[in-house]
């Protein structure tokens, strides 16, 4: 069953994000990883996320409404992006803090290309998720342009960030319903956000 996403707001700074005790779960990986084709795959919403050919057009912190207790979080891509060094530095930044010390952050999906497999800004994503007590779910992206030979391949190097990746592809579904299901699960039981404010 799809995930029923609303879109809330986008966050450009901290101090923009929303205040409620939502568990929240970010998505993150590199610029060209297809974060929102994978969005609107999971919402069953081609519209939901704006998809573009040009890698880093998420630039802000993007929240969605997920039923009554959860969020989603669309983090700006780390890697390539055509943008000035003072802007990168300002997203970096904004995605450091975010990840660092938002109070309401349960659990990061981190997805890879898999056809290139994690580099070293996925694992160490995962070990400072890990080290603040956070749920990772690893996801390997696009696995319809990997051939069925290679799919041992693409887990094992997955494995590096956790010993039950996920393979999905937003064109062809396969892996969403999981994901769907392992999203859903995320109750963040160790979220401690005090601050509130309704939708």
């Amino acid at each position: 069953m799809r995930l029923e996403l609303e879109f809330v707001s986008s966050a450009p700074a901290m101090a923009d994000c929303p205040r409620w005790r939502r568990v929240e779960i970010a998505l993150a990986g590199r610029s060209n990883v297809g974060k929102s084709s994978l969005l609107n795959a999971l919402a069953g919403h081609k519209g939901l996320a704006r998809t573009s050919k040009t890698p880093g057009r998420t630039r802000c912190l993007n929240f969605f409404a997920l039923g009554e207790h959860q969020a989603l979080v669309d983090l700006p891509g780390f890697g390539y992006a055509k943008m000035s060094r003072a802007e990168a530095a300002k997203i970096g930044k904004l995605m450091e803090d975010y990840l660092k010390s938002r109070a309401n952050l349960a659990a990061i999906v981190i997805l890879v290309d898999a056809r290139r497999g994690p580099e070293h800004e996925e694992t160490e994503l995962a070990a400072m998720a890990l080290g603040r007590g956070l749920e990772v779910i690893a996801v390997a992206t696009k696995c319809d342009k990997v051939r069925n030979a290679g799919r041992a391949e693409v887990v094992r190097r997955l494995r590096e960030l956790h010993e039950t990746p996920t393979i999905c592809s937003a064109l062809s579904g396969e892996g969403i319903d999981e994901l769907r299901r392992q999203i859903r699960q995320c109750r963040g039981a160790n979220v401690q956000a005090p601050e509130i404010e309704p939708l």
